[in-house]
C-alpha cells in the first residue's frame, strides 16, 4: 500500500481509506448503503490491515452514531494499528445546540465520538460542512484547543467552498491555530467540479484531498450500462440516497462508462479499479475513501493500487469525462499563460 503525506503535514496516510458508511445500517439513507455489524466490520478491518490499509473514516451522523460504535468494536485491542478519522457538524439530536460548529457542539461531539469509538484521541477530525452561523474564529479556536488537549491529532474540513476554506486557513494563520490539512471532497470521473477551484486552492495551500464517493455515488461500479435496468443492489434504488447524492448527467455517465469498459478489456482490471486508479493520479489527492458492503467488494477496490493507467489511457478518460466549467473558470481557462491548468 502506498502512503502519502496528508496535505502539507508530516502525517502519512494510505492512498485508500475504508469508509464506514456501510456500518450500522440505521435509517433510510444508510440502510441503502449497507448494514455491517461488529463481526462483519471486524472481518473487513482484518482484510484492510493485511493489505496495508490502516485508515478508517466515519462520522457521528452515520447511522446515528452506530457506525462509530461498530468501528470501535472492530478495532478493539488494536487501536495502535489503525488511523481513525471522523466528522461532525451536521445535526445529531433535536436540541438547538445539536448542530453546527460552535464550541458547545464540537466539544460535545468529539467527546461522544471518542466514547463510541473506544479511544482517547482521533488521528483526523473534520468538520462535515461549513457552519455560516458560527464565527470561523470560534470554530478554529475550539479545534485548536482540542488539538492541544491531545484529543485530535490533525484537523480538516469537508464540503467547503473555496472561499470558506481559504477564509478558515487565513484565520488559522492569523491566530496561530491548527490549520486544515485535509479537505474531504466529492470527486470522481462523473463529478470533476473539484478541479475548478478547490484543486488549485489545495495545491497552493497544501491541503490534501480526502475523496468521498469516488465511484460517483455508486454509478461507476461496473453494473450500470446504457439501456440496461438499474442493478438490484445499487444505492441508487433508494429515494433517500438519490435525493442526498450528487446528480450526474446520464449522457456523461454513459460516455465515461463506455471508455471504462474499453480500458477494462485492455488492462484486465475492473471498472471500479480503473475509476479509482484514475483518481489516484490526480493532483492534491492524498487518499480515496472506498466503501464495501462485503468482503468481495473490498478486495476488488483494494485492487486499484499497485499499478497505473498509462498516460494515453488517462487522457481518454479525461476527454470522456470533461464538462464545461462554471464562470469564472471557463474564462480563466482561455488564458493558460497566466492560469496554467494542474491537470
Amino acid at each position: 500500500m502506498e502512503y502519502r503525506h496528508l496535505g502539507g503535514s508530516g502525517f502519512k496516510v494510505p492512498v485508500l481509506t475504508l469508509g464506514t458508511g456501510t456500518f450500522g445500517g440505521k435509517g433510510p439513507l444508510f440502510s441503502s448503503w449497507g448494514n455491517s455489524d461488529v463481526a462483519d466490520a471486524t472481518r473487513l478491518v482484518d482484510i484492510c490491515l493485511e493489505a496495508g490499509l490502516t485508515m478508517f473514516d466515519s462520522a457521528d451522523v452515520y447511522s446515528g452514531g452506530q457506525a462509530e460504535e461498530v468501528l470501535g468494536g472492530a478495532i478493539k485491542g488494536r487501536r495502535d494499528q489503525v488511523l481513525i478519522s471522523t466528522k461532525a457538524t451536521f445535526r445529531l439530536g433535536d436540541g438547538p445546540n445539536d448542530v453546527g460548529s460552535s464550541r458547545f457542539h464540537l466539544i460535545r461531539s468529539v467527546e461522544a465520538s471518542l466514547k463510541r469509538l473506544g479511544t482517547d484521541y482521533l488521528d483526523l477530525f473534520q468538520l462535515h460542512g461549513f457552519d455560516a452561523m458560527t464565527p470561523v474564529e470560534e470554530t478554529l479556536s475550539t479545534l485548536d484547543d482540542l488539538v492541544r488537549a491531545g484529543k485530535i491529532r490533525y484537523v480538516g474540513c469537508s464540503n467547503f467552498s473555496g472561499w470558506q476554506l481559504m477564509k478558515s486557513l487565513a484565520v488559522a494563520e492569523k491566530y496561530g491555530y491548527a490549520r486544515y490539512v485535509a479537505h474531504q471532497a466529492y470527486y470522481s470521473l462523473v463529478g470533476r467540479s473539484y478541479e475548478w477551484e478547490l484543486m488549485p486552492l489545495a495545491a497552493d495551500q497544501k491541503v490534501g484531498a480526502v475523496v468521498w464517493s469516488p465511484l460517483g455515488w455508486g454509478r461507476l461500479t461496473g453494473k450500470i450500462r446504457r439501456g440496461q435496468p438499474m442493478p438490484e443492489t445499487s444505492r441508487l434504488n433508494s429515494q433517500a440516497s438519490i435525493d442526498f447524492g450528487p446528480p450526474v448527467d446520464e449522457e456523461l455517465l454513459y460516455r465515461v462508462v463506455d471508455v471504462l469498459d474499453e480500458l477494462a478489456k485492455e488492462t484486465g482490471k475492473t471498472v471500479p479499479q480503473i475509476a479509482l486508479n484514475w483518481l489516484l493520479q490526480r493532483p492534491t489527492v492524498s487518499t480515496v475513501v472506498i466503501g464495501a458492503r462485503n468482503e468481495e467488494q473490498l478486495r476488488q477496490n483494494l485492487g486499484a493500487v499497485g499499478w497505473n493507467l498509462t498516460k494515453e489511457q488517462v487522457v481518454r478518460l479525461d476527454v470522456a469525462s470533461v464538462t464545461t466549467a462554471a464562470y469564472p473558470y471557463f474564462h480563466q481557462q482561455k488564458f493558460v499563460e497566466r492560469n496554467p491548468a494542474l491537470v
